[in-house]
This record gives C-alpha cells, sequence and structure tokens, in this order.
C-alpha cells in the first residue's frame, strides 16, 4: 500500500452545515440540554437585575460556562473561554452561534462580584438538579451516606501564624450540660456553668473579677484567613476546607456543608445533618450510614433521635496494649455499676464536665488482686471507667453491626460516597480550591456537586425513554417487563 502524505492539503474549504447538525447526538452537552430546562435560572436572578439601562450578558449563558468548566475538567475560565471559541459542542450548549463573540473571561469574576456573591442562587441551582434527579426516579432517600473529603485551599502551608482563639460551643452542648447538672444534682455535686473550665481574672482597670474565655491555639494561614490547617494520618499536611457530604445510594448528592479543614468530621456532621433532615426530603430518610470516625455517643443519639437507624463499623477501644479492654468490664444498668474482670464492683461517683459518669473501684479490692497488673497501674490503687451520658445510642449502634441489614448496607459506601469524591477530585475540580474564603467555597462546592448530580442524571436519562411521573404507579426498580407483568396481574 502506498504511503499518503497530506502536506499539500487544503484547509480553506467551506462547511455547508448547521451549528445542530455538527454536534454529535450522543455528546454530553446535548443529554445535558436534553435532561434540565435551565430556564428556571431567570426568574431566581431577576430581582438581582435592574429593568433600565443596556442589555446584560444572559444569565443562563454565564453559568452555562461554569458548568462547561467544571463538567469538563477545565478548571480555568480564561481556558475555559478559549476552549468554547473553538469548541462547537460548547457554543451549541451556550446557545451561541459560530459569528456571535464569546463572553470575556472576567464577565463572569464581574457578575459575581455585582450580583451573585450574596444571593443564594448556588444553592438553589443545586436543589434543582436534585429536585429533578426525584422527578426522575432516580433519587433513593431510604439510605443516606455520609463523609466528609477536604479540599486544598489556595494558601502556602508555609505562610502561617500560631493563634488563640476562642473554643466554640458544639450543637448539642445545651442539652448535654442540662443532663450532666441533672446527674449532679442527684448526688448532691454542684452543677456547672457550662462544659469549658472557666476561670475567673482580677482585671485591673475596673477592679472587678472577670470571666476569663477558655481559648485553643491554631495555626492560621496568612494567606487564606478562613481555611484550616488539614493534618490526618499520612497525608500531607496543608490548610484546606473540607466537604461534609450526603448521597443516596445511586450517588446522588443530597448535601453538602463547607467548614474549616481543621474542623473534625464528627463536629462538621451536625450541621449538614440538620440541613438534610431539615430539607424538603429529610422525611423520608430511613437509614443513615457513616463511618468509624463519626461514631460518638451525640451523633448515634441525634440518628436514633430521628427515628433513623446508624449503620456504623466497628471502632477498636483505645487501651494499653496488655491490659483488658472496656467492654471486658461488665456494666449493670439495674444497678448502675461495673463489674471487673475478677467480680468486683466499681461504684458511681461522680458526672464529669465532658459529660462522663466516672466507676471507681474500691481500693481495698485491688489492693491484693492477682489482675491489677492488667487493670491499672494507679497509686491509689483505684480503677476509673468512664461511661458517657449518651452511651446507650453508642452501643445501639454498635449492636446494629452484627444484623444482616448491616452487612447488605454498610459495604456500599465504598460504592456510592467514596466514588462520588472520587469522581469528584479526578474530574470536577474538587482536589484543589483557586477561591479563598469559606463562602466563596461554599458556592463553589454546591456548584462541582451540582454538576456531578446533572452529568449523572443526564447519562442515566439516556438509557430511558420517557420521564417517570411523579405519580408511578410501581417502584422505579422494576423493569418494563415487570410492570407489564404487575398490570395483567392487577387486571385479573
Amino acid at each position: 500500500m502506498a504511503m499518503t502524505n497530506r502536506n499539500n492539503a487544503k484547509l480553506d474549504c467551506m462547511i455547508y452545515y448547521t451549528l445542530d447538525e455538527l454536534v454529535p447526538q450522543d455528546h454530553l452537552v446535548r443529554k445535558m440540554e436534553g435532561a434540565l430546562d435551565f430556564r428556571f435560572i431567570y426568574p431566581k436572578v431577576q430581582h438581582l437585575y435592574s429593568r433600565h439601562g443596556r442589555p446584560s450578558i444572559d444569565p443562563v449563558v454565564l453559568f452555562k460556562m461554569i458548568i462547561i468548566n467544571i463538567v469538563f475538567g477545565i478548571n480555568s475560565m480564561r481556558k475555559t473561554c478559549q476552549e468554547i471559541e473553538v469548541n462547537l459542542a460548547y457554543r451549541w450548549f451556550l446557545g451561541l452561534s459560530i459569528d456571535e463573540k464569546i463572553p470575556n473571561f472576567s464577565t463572569w469574576s464581574q457578575n459575581y462580584i455585582r450580583r451573585y456573591k450574596d444571593s443564594t442562587i448556588f444553592e438553589e441551582i443545586f436543589m434543582e438538579i436534585l429536585e429533578q434527579a426525584v422527578d426522575y426516579g432516580f433519587v433513593d432517600f431510604t439510605t443516606v451516606f455520609g463523609d466528609s473529603t477536604h479540599q486544598k485551599a489556595n494558601a502556602n502551608k508555609r505562610k502561617s501564624v500560631k493563634k488563640e482563639v476562642e473554643i466554640l460551643k458544639k450543637k448539642y452542648e445545651d442539652d448535654l450540660l442540662a443532663e450532666i447538672n441533672e446527674d449532679r444534682e442527684c448526688i448532691g455535686k454542684e452543677a456547672f456553668d457550662s462544659m469549658v473550665h472557666t476561670e475567673y481574672v482580677h482585671d485591673e482597670e475596673t477592679g472587678e473579677e472577670v470571666k476569663k474565655t477558655s481559648t485553643k491555639t491554631i495555626t492560621e494561614s496568612t494567606i487564606d484567613l478562613e481555611s484550616g490547617c488539614f493534618h490526618k494520618g499520612e497525608k500531607e499536611k496543608c490548610f484546606a476546607y473540607s466537604h461534609q457530604t450526603f448521597c443516596d445510594k445511586n450517588s446522588f448528592v443530597l448535601a453538602v456543608t463547607t467548614v474549616p479543614g481543621n474542623v473534625h468530621d464528627s463536629v462538621s456532621f451536625f450541621d449538614a445533618y440538620e440541613e438534610l433532615i431539615n430539607g424538603k426530603y429529610g422525611y423520608l430518610i430511613k437509614n443513615v450510614s457513616l463511618d468509624a470516625g463519626y461514631m460518638t455517643p451525640a451523633i448515634c443519639r441525634a440518628i436514633v433521635q430521628n427515628d433513623q437507624i446508624p449503620y456504623m463499623p466497628y471502632k477498636r477501644p483505645i487501651t494499653k496494649k496488655g491490659f483488658f479492654k472496656k467492654y471486658e468490664y461488665v456494666y449493670d444498668e439495674e444497678y448502675d455499676c461495673y463489674l471487673c474482670p475478677n467480680d468486683k464492683i466499681l461504684m458511681y461517683t461522680t458526672t464529669t464536665r465532658n459529660g462522663y459518669r466516672q466507676y471507681k473501684s474500691d481500693p481495698k479490692d485491688c489492693k491484693d488482686c492477682p489482675l491489677r497488673n492488667k487493670c491499672t497501674k494507679s497509686k491509689n490503687m483505684t480503677k476509673v471507667i468512664e461511661r458517657h451520658l449518651w452511651e446507650e445510642f453508642r452501643e445501639y449502634a454498635d449492636e446494629i453491626r452484627h444484623t444482616m441489614e448491616w452487612k447488605e448496607i454498610y459495604p456500599q459506601r465504598k460504592e456510592t460516597i467514596e466514588r462520588v469524591f472520587a469522581d469528584c477530585k479526578e474530574n470536577n475540580g474538587l482536589r484543589f480550591t483557586r477561591l479563598k474564603g469559606l463562602k466563596k467555597n461554599q458556592q463553589n462546592a454546591w456548584l462541582i456537586f451540582a454538576c456531578h448530580n446533572l452529568k449523572k442524571m443526564s447519562l442515566w436519562r439516556g438509557k430511558y425513554r420517557r420521564k417517570p411521573s411523579k405519580s408511578s404507579t410501581y417502584p422505579s426498580k422494576y423493569t418494563k417487563k415487570d410492570n407489564f407483568i404487575l398490570e395483567i396481574a392487577y387486571i385479573q
């Protein structure tokens, strides 16, 4: 076969096709356009525009540019505009003809500064796409999977200062403090003002005793003040933001809350969970699956009190090597005491400020005990066991671990929430952020996960010929063949 040489091929031919004919029918932009009517944006941003003056850039075009930026992993608005210039599919998606000018890359930033930065449009776009996925029958709220992932901040980890900050109050602190003081009053102990230890110092100017606020030392970035120093396990120490996220079994993201990277997952959980439960579809949630980092009495209590079942893994007891584990001490609920491996009683003595009830042994029992070397090394020969006031909720979650439902539901985490994070980090720009500030990164998180849902919804919709009705007679798990059989059986 002779070699072909196209060096002298002429590229000045004229193409007599419409833009619609040049875009492949199976292109992702066609699927996204068919899955969602983007005109819902107009009424949501109408109040941000003036009724007078020259015409603005179409807001739908602006947000579609962001969607192209995220869905196709371009991660730069300047480069996105360059790609739109030469990509006919992107032009078709934006509704711009071949001779129309593409908005400048700075147009989006100026519109954000002047219009969108203080609006709720980003969350509204996220919720609109989610509601559309629900209407298609793609979302199953029975079981939700939660976890948190970090996103590297736009900040140099070497440019930081040490700073004293006030210890923030936890969501559940008031409820726990009330139970602590109720416990202490029963045994004649003084009630606590707060769960954080406070001191009173002498103010030289006024001459009065002033309450000193409890503080802690953190590492603060001098580049992005609202980011947090993230350091977990073998991961690189950096400044980051954490996204507390929930998804369903089909990997559609249901809620996301962004916090600084130095906030522990068990603390950021409550804001995201409250948003999820108080949302439009919160009443449909029956099960909540989380990893071992969320295995705390407060989180288990919040889930159980909402009539939901927590599915969590086994968490290894943190004890010294060679010593008895906590579960080897048997708790007697009726007499409110513990029995040690040598069948000696540890009686309740007091409730601490942190919400733990202390049970102590009799030194006389421990003095000549043959198992003391495996039990305690205290000088006063007293074994102390602490039990949280809400420990029963954590024990309930631990019992569920032995059920068949747990063995079916919990392993799905790696196929759902972990897969969501992997896809968004690899394809949608969740690995690092160029934005500074908590508000901007929260808005960006809504857009990233909205695009994740949109892409998934668009691809799934291609597998079905028609849009499912909201009042569908049969669950979405049935196929057309199953529905036909069920209809015949119903008629008979």
